[in-house]
Protein backbone atom coordinates (compact mmCIF):
# COMPACT_ATOMS: atom_id res chain seq x y z
CA UNK A 1 0.00 0.00 0.00
CA UNK A 2 1.36 3.29 -1.13
CA UNK A 3 -0.35 5.71 1.85
CA UNK A 4 0.74 8.77 -1.12
CA UNK A 5 -1.48 7.20 -3.09
CA UNK A 6 -5.03 8.74 -0.90
CA UNK A 7 -3.31 11.10 1.11
CA UNK A 8 -2.37 15.35 0.39
CA UNK A 9 -0.93 17.64 2.06
CA UNK A 10 -2.22 21.15 0.44
CA UNK A 11 -2.01 24.28 2.74
CA UNK A 12 -5.24 25.29 0.41
CA UNK A 13 -7.43 22.71 2.03
CA UNK A 14 -7.57 22.56 6.01
CA UNK A 15 -4.74 24.89 6.97
CA UNK A 16 -2.60 22.19 5.37
CA UNK A 17 -3.29 19.03 7.53
CA UNK A 18 -2.89 15.83 5.92
CA UNK A 19 -6.00 14.55 4.32
CA UNK A 20 -7.69 11.95 2.19
CA UNK A 21 -7.84 12.85 -1.68
CA UNK A 22 -10.77 14.52 -3.11
CA UNK A 23 -11.94 15.41 0.48
CA UNK A 24 -11.49 17.37 3.19
CA UNK A 25 -11.36 14.43 5.74
CA UNK A 26 -7.94 14.54 7.94
CA UNK A 27 -6.27 11.95 8.23
CA UNK A 28 -6.27 12.74 12.27
CA UNK A 29 -10.15 12.37 11.85
CA UNK A 30 -10.33 8.54 10.98
CA UNK A 31 -7.19 7.96 13.66
CA UNK A 32 -9.24 9.95 16.51
CA UNK A 33 -12.01 7.65 15.13
CA UNK A 34 -10.32 3.90 15.19
CA UNK A 35 -8.55 5.12 18.64
CA UNK A 36 -12.01 5.83 20.02
CA UNK A 37 -12.84 2.03 19.25
CA UNK A 38 -14.79 2.90 15.91
CA UNK A 39 -14.17 -0.08 13.60
CA UNK A 40 -13.30 1.25 10.05
CA UNK A 41 -17.05 -0.34 8.73
CA UNK A 42 -18.61 2.25 11.42
CA UNK A 43 -15.90 4.98 9.70
CA UNK A 44 -17.04 3.80 6.34
CA UNK A 45 -20.48 4.37 7.21
CA UNK A 46 -20.19 7.42 9.03
CA UNK A 47 -18.08 8.63 6.37
CA UNK A 48 -19.75 7.64 3.14
CA UNK A 49 -16.98 9.22 0.60
CA UNK A 50 -14.27 7.39 2.15
CA UNK A 51 -12.71 3.88 0.99
CA UNK A 52 -11.18 1.06 3.11
CA UNK A 53 -8.05 1.80 1.08
CA UNK A 54 -8.56 5.27 2.38
CA UNK A 55 -8.45 4.24 6.04
CA UNK A 56 -5.99 1.80 6.23
CA UNK A 57 -3.75 4.30 4.35
CA UNK A 58 -4.11 6.52 7.05
CA UNK A 59 -2.87 3.87 8.91
CA UNK A 60 0.02 3.34 7.07
CA UNK A 61 1.02 7.12 6.99
CA UNK A 62 0.65 7.53 11.09
CA UNK A 63 2.66 4.19 11.17
CA UNK A 64 5.55 6.27 9.17
CA UNK A 65 5.15 9.23 11.38
CA UNK A 66 5.64 7.22 14.58
CA UNK A 67 8.79 6.10 12.96
CA UNK A 68 10.35 9.21 12.05
CA UNK A 69 9.31 10.76 15.50
CA UNK A 70 10.05 10.13 19.17
CA UNK A 71 7.09 11.42 21.50
CA UNK A 72 8.69 11.60 25.14
CA UNK A 73 6.67 9.76 27.51
CA UNK A 74 7.16 10.78 31.40
CA UNK A 75 8.38 8.27 33.97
Amino acid sequence: MKWQDYIVVDPTICHGKACIKGTRIMVSVILDNLAAGLSPDEILQSYPSLSREAVQAAITYAAELARERVVAIPA
